[in-house]
């Protein structure tokens, strides 16, 4: 049981505005795990008020790119040392399998980190331009105070997406935790107190949507920079346009994997278990359609049921299971019931369906549906959850129709012992990330969508820009 009564705000633990609090339920057990405050707009306001003295006043957007980077070193380093503390912790708190959760939910987030120290010695962060009138100067400036919402399904990624860079580039962050996963934030103070990062430049307030909303709509706050639902996505863009604030959304997917017929197939269906089922279905850029030629569809049938029917489902926090429970019963019964979807539009249920593997725990049994039509709703919408929909194609310009044929644009991916083809089937999907026979996210790589997808990039140099506004400084030769 790990029990918070403060926030962190301004560098110090401070008491509550509100007497709410949030319980964490371990998706496992079903039972209470921890414990912390529910943030109130007075606490979001308090948040921001330390964020924007620290930027206004404070030393930290004053510091050199390499001051900075000195001191999130440091913070990387805790968090290099103390990783499998973190990846317990989000295992406990969400229910990822800790197979996946030591990489993705802790090695995966401290490489992100250490990648924006490492750009901040060769970023160009001012340069000399020979303009057409004369001499300018083109500085990038830190754009000031930083809302950073995250979701739950992978907290400290997408936060980490967010934070590093724009401390690297001098802002100061607010940053909202799921209720679902608050703990892991209060972990990542800790380390944020320890390596010295100075008061006001980093705070959290756990809270539902509704503080959120009050955060995203801040006069103080300059950029909002939010992962989660796309219905969600729009009403934030909306808020900052009608501001004109800075924004980045990562948003929803439902990203295709096309299986050529010259792929390897007992690889890529192995290949799929990271690809389509990372982080127990509940990812946004999951390759959850998987598309097949009718010359091999019986094929890919086959060895697809065999692969997910074969998966150990199980206690999270056990390095033999491959599916742990979903986070909340509302995410299990929403899984359930895009099962029951898929069942009445007539999809063919291969493996999986209604019958829970555990009795008790938030879990769904790996569900694979055939015979699907790209039109159906459990190929269109996102499910969150470990259901892959198998899709028939003709031939592989009918292939790259239906992998576009989507409102989403985040991911995908193409499966075949053609690299150098595979690449050429990438580059006409329209997504902003696009493996072959893999799904990966590098952090020297940008990562968003197309479409419904979201707007902007994260990771990368582009990420970095994210975070900084370009001043131009023309000025006289000099004599």
């Amino acid at each position: 049981m790990r029990e918070h009564d403060r926030l962190f705000i301004g560098g110090e633990w401070a008491a509550p505005a509100g007497t709410g609090t949030i319980d964490v339920i371990s998706p496992h057990t079903e039972e209470v795990i921890g414990r912390v405050p529910e943030g109130t707009e007075g606490d979001i306001d308090a948040a921001v008020a330390a964020a924007r003295r620290a930027f206004d006043e404070g030393p930290w957007p004053r510091m050199t790119p390499a001051e900075r980077a000195e001191i999130v070193g440091r913070l990387s380093a805790i968090y290099a040392e103390r990783q499998q503390e973190m990846a317990d912790l989000v295992t406990a708190e969400m229910g990822s399998p800790i197979m996946f959760s030591v990489f993705g939910q802790a090695a995966i987030p401290q490489m992100v980190l250490q990648y924006y120290v490492d750009l901040a010695g060769t970023y160009t962060w001012e340069e000399e331009r020979q303009g057409m009138l004369g001499p300018v100067t083109v500085a990038q400036e830190p754009v000031g105070v930083v809302a950073a919402i995250v979701p739950w399904n992978v907290p400290q990624f997408t936060l980490m997406l967010k934070l590093a860079p724009a401390l690297i580039a001098g802002c100061t962050v607010v940053a909202k935790p799921s209720p679902e996963t608050p703990l892991d934030s209060y972990l990542l103070a800790e380390w944020i107190r320890e390596a010295g990062i100075p008061e006001g430049v980093v705070n959290f307030v756990p809270a539902g949507r509704e503080v959120g909303a009050h955060l995203v709509a801040h006069p103080d706050v300059d950029k909002v920079s939010f992962t989660g639902s796309t219905a969600a996505g729009r009403k934030i863009g909306a808020v900052c346009g009608e501001q004109l604030k800075r924004v980045t959304l990562e948003l929803g997917g439902k990203s295709a994997a096309i299986i050529l017929d010259d792929a390897d197939l007992a690889s890529t269906i192995e290949g799929f278990k990271l690809a389509s089922l990372m982080n127990n279905g509940e990812a946004c850029a999951a390759q959850t359609r998987i598309l097949a030629s009718r010359r091999r569809y019986d094929e890919v049938a086959d060895a697809l049921a065999t692969m997910v029917g074969g998966l150990n489902v199980g206690d999270p926090a056990d390095y033999g299971s491959e599916i742990g429970p979903l986070v909340a019963r509302r995410q299990q019964e929403r899984v359930e019931n895009y099962i029951r979807i898929g069942q009445d539009e007539g999809a063919k249920l291969i493996t999986g369906g209604l019958n829970r593997p555990l009795d008790r725990g938030w879990y769904v049994a790996p569900t694979v549906f055939g015979d699907v039509g790209n039109d159906m709703r459990i190929a269109r919408e996102e499910i969150f959850g470990p259901v892959l929909v198998l899709i028939p194609y003709e031939d592989e310009a009918d292939a790259v129709r239906i992998a576009n044929d989507s409102d989403y644009g985040l991911g995908g991916s193409v499966w075949t012992s053609d690299v150098g083809h595979g690449v050429d089937v990438a580059r006409r999907i329209r997504t902003g990330s696009c493996g072959v026979n893999m799904y990966t996210l590098d952090p020297n790589t940008p990562f968003g969508g197309y479409k419904n997808s979201g707007m902007g990039r994260e990771l990368g140099p582009e990420g970095m820009r994210a975070y900084l506004e370009h001043k131009s400084i023309p000025h006289p030769a000099p004599a």
